[in-house]
């Protein structure tokens, strides 16, 4: 079963001090960028292109195409921008790996601005990780005093500068445009498109925005080709990932894997679900994606295959429930978290989560009537599709397919006065204690 595993960004991990220049070079690191500055720009952009990698931030884009979007006629200065925001509730790759090995992420980034002629590049890091912003600055430090960055980089006559920026700690600030506003030093909030930031994004200029992930990868496929990236994976969707996997297994962590690996394997790669307890629900891909059971444990992981299953791949953060987990107290909880980082820009969202947290808390008391599942529905329905930007979206998911697979779970919090999975929390329960 551990064959299953393909570790790539997670190899050195384990490694003494793995996040030291001294330790990267000692393995390999950076001789992916002498590679790649001896290449032309558009054979870079074509090798990944060929290679089939998809954006690692939850849209699945392809990197390569997103990147030849980039209008090179345009005399304005071109930007990458690294969104290592990773605000997603269940979502931790990315925090790890710029923990672990943060010089991965500089070599890709040095890479990827060059393929795209930018001479600037900025690292947007959620503000609350504050151990992660030092141990990236501290990467960057040691690229530019040891020539990976800065002017005429190994001679080669190219010249970038990276920035290591802290973010405000928004979730709204995961979303591309949101993350450049506040970039600009504006209050996060979506911007209308078009224009798309590869036209005018970044102080109105051209500008790439990718994960952290996606970003890291790319030394590897220069290193190895892009044959090697393609040959893992499924038909559309190639590569490798790490899967962030929760909630109720024996060893939750990340797991680094071909995408079109399954749950079932996953969960058996973590020792199980806990306690010899059965899974009831889980999120493919973080909460913003429309859970599903243990039915479709054997889904593949990849785009196609999970979208077809009536979900999103996203991120990749496997949250994992056993049938001790009261699916009604579940949503709600991701429901408040939408509504608390809702920017208010749009009145879809910052309306609708607020009636959608109204609504499921009364149910989640036993209070309200069967009426209110249809309600739930028709709320849901006013936001999907009506918000500025998929945060309204991804609220709207965990409780349309909450309700579509415990529609009676939902109806039993009515029946026993409150949850029946946590008696005293019942209604019936307190006035039966009244009584004696």
């Amino acid at each position: 079963m551990t064959d299953t595993l393909t570790p790539v960004l997670t190899d050195d991990w384990d490694a003494e001090r793995s996040w030291t220049l001294a330790t990267y070079e000692s393995r390999g690191g950076y001789q992916a960028v002498r590679k790649a500055l001896a290449m032309d720009p558009d054979d870079i952009i074509t090798a990944v292109k060929d290679s089939g990698l998809r954006g690692r931030g939850g849209a699945g884009f392809p990197t390569g195409m997103k990147w030849s979007f980039i209008p090179q006629d345009n005399p304005k200065p071109k930007y990458l921008v690294v969104n290592a925001d990773e605000s997603e509730p269940g979502t931790c790759k990315d925090m790890p790996l710029m923990m672990a090995t943060p010089h991965t992420l500089v070599e890709g980034v040095i890479i990827s601005s060059f393929a795209i002629r930018a001479h600037h590049a900025f690292i947007y890091i959620r503000g609350e990780a504050l151990q992660v912003i030092r141990r990236v600055q501290a990467a960057v430090a040691e690229a530019y005093a040891a020539g990976y960055l800065g002017k005429n980089i190994l001679g080669s006559g190219y010249d970038l500068d990276v920035v290591v920026h802290a973010g405000a700690g928004a979730y709204i600030c995961g979303e591309e445009t949101a993350l450049l506003e506040g970039l600009e030093g504006r209050r996060g909030q979506p911007r209308l498109r078009p224009p798309f930031p590869a036209v005018a994004g970044l102080y109105a200029c051209p500008t790439v925005i990718n994960n952290v992930e996606s970003i890291a990868s790319v030394p590897s496929i220069i290193a190895n080709g892009a044959a090697w990236f393609a040959s893992m994976g499924t038909e559309k969707s190639k590569g490798y990932g790490i899967f962030s996997l929760s909630g109720h297994i024996n060893r939750p962590g990340q797991y680094e894997a071909p995408l079109g690996i399954t749950l079932r394997e996953l969960i058996d790669l973590a020792g199980g679900m806990r306690n010899g307890h059965e899974l009831k629900f889980w999120t493919p891909g973080g909460s913003s994606t429309p859970l599903l059971t243990a039915e479709e444990i054997d889904v593949p992981l990849d785009f196609e295959a999970v979208a077809a299953a009536g979900s999103m791949l996203g991120t990749r953060a496997l949250q994992i429930f056993d049938e001790t987990t009261c699916v009604v107290r579940a949503v709600l909880r991701w429901t408040e978290f939408y509504k608390h980082e809702s920017c208010g820009k749009c009145t879809p969202c910052r309306e609708g989560t607020w009636w959608l947290v109204q609504t499921l808390a009364a149910l989640e008391r036993g209070e309200g009537h069967r009426d209110d599942l249809d309600l739930l529905l028709d709320q849901c329905d006013n936001i999907l599709g009506r918000s500025f930007c998929a945060l309204g979206d991804g609220a709207t998911s965990p409780v349309t397919s909450s309700i579509h697979y415990f529609r009676d779970e939902y109806l039993a919090h009515l029946d026993h006065g409150g949850c029946p999975f946590d008696p005293a929390a019942s209604t019936a329960y307190a006035n039966a204690g009244a009584l004696a």
